[in-house]
């Protein structure tokens, strides 16, 4: 009874076999068709190569919603060295909340304006990447996908010690503001704080001592991210005026990037910069110095890097295989059939055996003897 079942089993999984074998004394094999086999089979083992590369490989996903969070306060980190003595120049903010914000958490530090060998070639490449940046925006993706492989975007410190005095002020540091339209300036004179306002000391600064040529080695907003390279990182303005003012005009928008290597929350930010000389006497007024102007956006961008599951390239996969096998099945069989058409069209007719000539006359046949009277012919 066991066998009789296993065999009544066995029977009906052949019934359902959905590839049925065929003998090899019915197959025909042709060297056109073990061509097109050895085409198909180099395609499916290249696509497959290729569709494995894209399969370990990373996207970007954004995803855009309302910024809900008013109530924190947004970092701003500042790296900016300008052409003159620090006992010279102050920096400060102000914003649309409050009058004032300190600038307790800015350091000044006497330094030298001019770079070395090694930090100018540092900015070149700096800027380099910026340029390339600005003409293909999917470099900052792989900016995002590899930010902790890449090396500090921080100037590098000078080796040897200078012997030149020092002529320009680094001010760095962070200082964390309201999550509203905001302006960072840096002038002449120390900032005074007092409730009706606020004002710089600039009496006692000779007006030919005003130099505002700057450096931006970094300008960041939130949490610093090693790799990240922003918008105005490796600026340089070089001015012979003593009246130059430098406007930059930023909209910073709060993204939380989610990768493989890290998760954080920074802000993207897009620049638009001016400049002018102040002259009062030909209507341009305003204060010399380098002002940053920032406005926060109501929306939020979440950063997240995405990978192909399993499942996906398998079926990918397989599409790849089967659609080759097929495509060129039909193909074979369309190139052959045109061939077999063309063939037939200019195969040089035959004669047929029953149009055959079987003598000079066609006429009856004669059975009497030579020169007999053949008989009245009809």
């Amino acid at each position: 009874m066991r066998r009789q079942m296993r065999r009544r089993a066995l029977s009906s999984l052949k019934e359902l076999d959905a590839f049925p074998k065929v003998s090899e004394s019915y197959v025909e094999t042709s060297a056109t068709g073990g061509t097109v086999s050895l085409i198909a089979f180099s395609s499916m083992a290249l696509l497959a190569v290729l569709e494995f590369f894209v399969y370990r490989d990373t996207w970007m996903k954004y995803e855009y919603e309302v910024d809900k969070d008013f109530s924190s306060k947004m970092r701003i980190n500042i790296d900016i060295t300008v052409a003159m003595k620090c006992q010279h120049v102050g920096a400060d903010i102000l914003d649309l909340a409050e009058t004032m914000i300190t600038s307790n958490g800015l350091q000044y530090e006497p330094t030298i304006f001019d770079l070395t060998p090694q930090q100018r070639l540092w900015q070149r490449s700096l800027l380099l990447v910026q340029s390339r940046i600005k003409e293909e925006h999917a470099l900052q993706e792989v900016l995002y996908k590899t930010l902790l492989k890449g090396g500090p975007t921080a100037l590098p410190p000078r080796k040897d010690a200078a012997m030149e005095p020092h002529n320009a002020c680094r001010i760095y540091g962070h200082i964390y503001v309201n999550k509203v339209a905001g302006n960072l300036h840096i002038t002449v004179g120390k900032p005074i704080h007092h409730p009706q306002g606020h004002a710089h000391i600039a009496a006692f600064v000779s007006h030919e001592t005003y130099n505002f040529s700057h450096r931006i080695d970094h300008l960041s907003f939130e949490e610093e991210i090693t790799g990240i390279i922003n918008p105005l990182d490796g600026t340089e303005k070089i001015t012979s005026k003593h009246t130059q003012m430098y406007q930059y005009f930023i909209t910073v928008v709060p993204t939380r990037l989610v990768t493989h290597k890290v998760s954080a929350d920074t802000h993207q930010f897009s620049v638009t910069e001016r400049e002018r000389v102040i002259n009062h006497a030909a209507g341009s007024h305003g204060v010399s110095g380098i002002f940053v102007k920032y406005d926060t956006s109501s929306l939020t961008v979440t950063v997240t890097e995405q990978h192909m599951p399993l499942w996906q390239f398998l079926v990918r996969l397989c599409g790849i295989v089967g659609g080759i096998f097929s495509t060129t099945g039909m193909l074979h069989g369309l190139v052959g059939f045109w061939c077999d058409v063309i063939r037939c069209r200019f195969r040089p007719r035959q004669p047929r055996e029953d149009m055959q000539v079987r003598g000079p006359m066609n006429a009856t046949n004669h059975h009497g003897p030579p020169g007999a009277d053949p008989g009245p012919q009809e």
